[in-house]
């Protein structure tokens, strides 16, 4: 390994930030012993804040409309393919009520943009899982709302809020979506969250189309400014039945560096091994914690539907019973002297 790296990840690990430039570097003259070293340290980061536990979070995929058009994703608008599916109150409560006997105290309520959703119904939602499981975080994950839905979900009990930026470089973020949408009005909801109280996750994928090693300096930078609480990093996986069916999936062993990366950068941040990471590969996610992550995901839908949450192709786990995914789950952490912990698993900020 070059000096030049070593001295950049030191600089990182103690400053907790670096130029534009050396990020680009850093990203660029990686090679496997630049990688391992970083590991080590985000290793010896993580560890300190969270010793070897491994938070769960039970994901609940409630909706696969949405009114948006999002290039990449396989729910978009215009994608007629989808077989749409929402699920009712009632079956998100049982998933709750699944998940709270397995050992989840996060629920992570995901969904496409959804008007049907109205704030009404997600408070009124968010009320009864409070009321039935009050030893629980709730987490949305439903895109740009106005400041004062946000305000009502958080005066209602929730928690935490991904909203994964996907990309901090503006030129880039008008060739992943269409016109309607912008880089500027997804940064102006995350910095609400912020000022709401919640704690906010972003996020990027790794290896998007016309990503460049610029374009994750910026997000690395953006996620410097913002100091979220989480931080979703996975790899770019395509659909095919979206404009990028045809375009590369994003490396894995890059988006391992980003995670390293990201732990230096905040070393209490709630940082997961993703669903998309262990997709890509099969170890994905037992590497992506050996990276520096810190939370899995396993998926609480019930199982007719989790094919039809499809934002990219071959997702793991859609035929696996809660239970056997709580099960599976626990052996590969523990396989890699990690452990899964009853634990609403809060940031340590």
């Amino acid at each position: 390994m070059s000096r030049d790296n070593f001295h950049l990840i030191e600089k990182l690990k103690t400053r907790q930030t670096l130029t534009h430039d050396e990020f680009c570097s850093l990203i660029e003259e990686r090679t496997p012993e630049t990688d391992q070293y970083l590991f080590e340290q985000a290793r010896t980061v993580r560890h300190h804040a969270y010793a070897h536990d491994v938070y769960m979070r039970g994901l609940i995929e409630f909706t696969n409309y949405c009114k948006n058009n999002c290039y990449y994703c396989g729910i978009r608008r215009s994608n007629h393919g989808v077989d749409r599916y929402r699920l009712t109150k009632e079956q998100i409560l049982e998933c709750c009520d699944m998940g709270h006997i397995l050992g989840y105290r996060t629920f992570v309520l995901q969904g496409g943009e959804d008007p049907f959703f109205t704030d009404d119904k997600i408070i009124e939602l968010v009320k009864c899982i409070k009321e039935n499981h009050p030893d629980c975080a709730v987490t949305l994950s439903i895109g740009e709302k106005e400041k004062y839905s946000y305000k009502a979900f958080r005066d209602a009990g929730v928690d935490r809020y991904l909203l994964r930026h996907e990309t901090a470089n503006a030129e880039h973020y008008a060739r992943l979506h269409p016109s309607g949408l912008s880089l500027d009005r997804r940064k102006e909801c995350l910095f609400d969250l912020k000022e709401l109280g919640y704690q906010v996750g972003c996020g990027f994928m790794v290896g998007s189309p016309y990503q460049t090693t610029q374009c994750l300096a910026d997000d690395l930078l953006f996620i410097r400014e913002l100091e979220p609480q989480m931080v979703g990093i996975g790899p770019f996986i395509p659909h095919s039945q979206t404009p990028f069916a045809d375009s590369p999936s994003g490396s894995p062993e890059l988006t391992l560096f980003m995670l390293g990366i990201v732990r230096l950068m905040l070393p209490n941040v709630l940082l997961p091994a993703t669903t998309a990471l262990g997709t890509i590969e099969t170890a994905g996610r037992e590497k992506g914690i050996l990276a520096g992550a810190n939370v899995v995901m396993p998926n609480l839908s019930p199982l007719d539907v989790r094919k039809k949450y499809a934002l990219y192709n071959n997702k793991i786990c859609t035929g696996d019973e809660a239970a056997e995914c709580r099960q599976c789950m626990s052996g590969r952490m523990e396989s890699i002297g990690y452990s899964l912990v009853v634990s609403r698993g809060d940031c340590n900020s």
